[in-house]
């Protein structure tokens, strides 16, 4: 699939111009291209999103799936052509309703959930953990469908992403920033 027009830099701008079935992140006015999801990526997703909602219903945070535009590093005042870095994370927490508008999220949500496929490993792993980390994502979570495993990361005080723990799919994973929330893997990973 070919991008829209082809440009030097990409922002915001140019996402809303694009139709909502394509599929394209923003790194730095860098357009990336993000394949369709497998359907055991689509299960997992919808497992944990289940759980989180659950758990969240009549709570202040919002469980929020992809397609969701995260536009990590805009500010107040900033235009959409002014914003160069826009992704879709897998799952979105955001407890601060000040950050959610009609297009997304502005600023960093609170925890952020990746399920990793052949094709974005490196992307998920290395860009959007660096990513995540400078906007002050404060859990960060890598979901492995082949090994049936969870990596939790945390914001550290010093603003890094330490990995906090790894769960395996007999594992009750702890949502750090959800005081009481756990994620049944065994659920997850049923397959």
């Amino acid at each position: 699939m070919a991008l829209p027009a082809e440009k030097e830099r990409y922002t915001f701008a140019d996402c809303l111009t694009w139709g909502e079935d394509e599929r394209i992140e923003i790194i730095d006015g860098e357009a990336v291209m993000m394949a369709p999801p497998t359907t055991a990526h689509q299960l997992i997703s919808g497992e944990i999103f289940r759980q989180l909602a659950n758990y969240l219903e009549g709570k202040k945070c919002h469980a929020i799936p992809a397609p969701f535009a995260v536009r990590l590093f805009e500010k107040d005042g900033d235009s959409p052509e002014d914003v160069d870095t826009m992704v879709e994370p897998d799952i979105s927490i955001v407890c601060d309703s000040s950050k959610l508008d009609k297009y997304g999220c502005k600023g960093a949500p609170d925890m952020v959930v990746e399920i990793l496929s052949p094709s974005t490993q490196r992307h998920d792993r290395l860009v959007k953990l660096g990513l995540y980390q400078r906007a002050g994502v404060r859990e960060y979570w890598i979901v492995n469908p082949e090994d049936q495993t969870v990596q939790v990361m945390l914001l550290d005080d010093g603003g890094v992403l330490q990995l906090q723990e790894v769960y395996d799919r007999k594992g009750v994973a702890k949502v750090n920033v959800l005081d009481g929330c756990f994620i049944e893997l065994s659920k997850v990973f049923s397959e």
